[in-house]
């Protein structure tokens, strides 16, 4: 029997900030941001959007898109980096507020035997939930699990991180004879507790405050002396962070050819990432692909084409690599239809790679690509930090799931802001919602007595 993804559907905001705004703002050239990294546009959650909305507004997608009976799931699993809570689950908030809206139709606590969880490891989060969700619907092969991810990628105004922003939700329907997907059972995992990229806890006390005139007393109505609160935008140092993706995703791809034999150059067919900015995967890739060329005996095709490596400085040798034609069909075949949504999106941290298996999808099926019995390389990771590698086989309905997806068209609709616009949104200067949709949206945070920071969310 064969397990993986019945279904899948998403939901990204309706406004977006055109990457060249930003370049010209920040004195960067855009061709840099446009041609080198492949970003086009920023996905910007409105004011009244959040992790939780986002992630209720892609499941109820998947639901009514698919005409899922919800009491059929048992399972809601929530990859994300972006909590709206603590300790509550922002998965229950998500939930709950499609159990409401789908109780006229469903009956009211349609999710009541439903299992419900966050699971956080940066932007891997989403990928351990399908892995964990996997395991319980083969060992209940008549039960149903849905996972999404859902993520705000925030950076520091100005910081090297900042045009690589990017907001979104993926819903995805895990069963036995799945009709998009059928996943493999080898993983390849790689672990290392690194510091290159975390959102810390901090703390303010009186001593930090006296040269700003105020206490924190003052600035909470409290009595505390420490006050701990918590950055949206991370800690981060991107250089190092590449650097330690790419080592993960070689462990991984290590760990994964221990455990099965594979020629990964010729047996996987197309290969999709978690995508901090469009370009990453085939970046990270041309190391990995020279040392795939090597085993296979092929190194001989490319130094044909720019010259022998040890004739010439390595670096050098290098870029030219990465310019080869032998190179840009590597990746023209196998990365870059799994490319195409991110660089209209930006990083969507645990949804990214979930986004690049629609773009996949998507893209070959605009295209009239005969992709059924494909197989597709996942290449995940999650800073702090970790890798997981596993496979899985297009499988024959997935058309029928992916036509009515139009992530294209609807990207090409969202309404574009102004870059005074974009930072009076980033700094929380706003009042009202920049776009009147009709989606779920985080209606109000309460203030009553043992009810303060509790969030309520509609349909509008």
């Amino acid at each position: 029997m064969e397990f993986g993804i019945d279904a899948i559907d998403y939901y990204l905001p309706n406004i977006a900030l055109p990457i060249v705004s930003l370049a010209e703002k920040r004195d960067i050239i855009p061709a840099k941001l446009e041609k080198g990294l492949g970003l086009k546009f920023m996905a910007l959650a409105d004011v009244n959007e959040d992790t939780a909305s986002m992630a209720a507004n892609a499941l109820l997608n998947l639901i009514e898109n698919n005409k899922i009976d919800p009491k059929t799931i048992g399972r809601i699993y929530l990859g994300t980096e972006s909590a709206v809570d603590a300790a509550k689950p922002t998965a229950t908030y998500a939930v709950g507020t499609v159990e409401k809206i789908l109780s006229k139709d469903h009956g009211s606590r349609c999710f009541k035997n439903c299992d419900v969880v966050d699971l956080t490891f940066a932007c891997i989060g989403g990928i351990d939930a399908v892995e964990n969700c996997l395991d319980w619907v083969r060992i209940n092969p008549e039960k149903k699990a849905v996972v999404i991810a859902s993520d705000i990628a925030k950076y520091e105004l100005a910081s090297s991180g900042e045009y690589t922003q990017g907001a979104g939700a993926v819903a995805m329907l895990l069963s036995s004879n799945p009709s998009i997907i059928s996943f493999k059972n080898t993983i390849g995992i790689s672990m290392e507790h690194v510091g290159d990229f975390f959102k810390p806890r901090k703390k303010i006390n009186n001593s930090f405050l006296k040269d700003k005139n105020t206490t924190v007393q003052e600035l909470t109505d409290s009595n505390k002396e420490t006050l701990d609160f918590y950055f949206e935008e991370p800690v981060f140092d991107g250089q190092y962070s590449n650097k330690c993706y790419q080592d993960r995703i070689n462990e991984g791809l290590d760990h994964f050819q221990s455990q099965k034999k594979i020629d990964f150059l010729k047996d996987w067919d197309h290969l999709i990432f978690h995508l901090p900015y469009a370009f990453q995967g085939r970046r990270i890739m041309l190391d990995i692909w020279l040392g795939w060329l090597d085993k296979n005996n092929l190194l001989l095709e490319l130094e044909n084409e720019i010259g022998h490596s040890k004739s010439m400085d390595y670096k050098d040798w290098r870029k030219a690599a990465s310019k080869s034609v032998l190179y840009n069909n590597f990746v023209e075949n196998k990365i870059e239809d799994g490319e195409i949504a991110s660089g209209y999106i930006g990083n969507m941290y645990t949804a990214s790679i979930f986004m690049s298996l629609i773009s996949l999808l998507y893209s070959s099926y605009e295209k009239n690509k005969s992709i059924t019995g494909h197989t597709v390389g996942f290449l995940s990771y999650g800073s702090g930090s970790k890798s997981k590698i596993f496979e899985g086989t297009v499988v024959d309905n997935w058309q029928s799931k992916i036509a009515e997806l139009e992530v294209f068209k609807k990207l090409e609709q969202r309404k574009m802001i102004d870059f005074e616009t974009y930072e009076k949104l980033h700094n929380g200067s706003l009042e009202k919602p920049i776009s009147n949709h009709q989606n779920i949206v985080l209606d109000r945070i309460d203030n009553q007595e043992n009810k303060v920071g509790f969030r309520h969310y509609k349909k509008n």
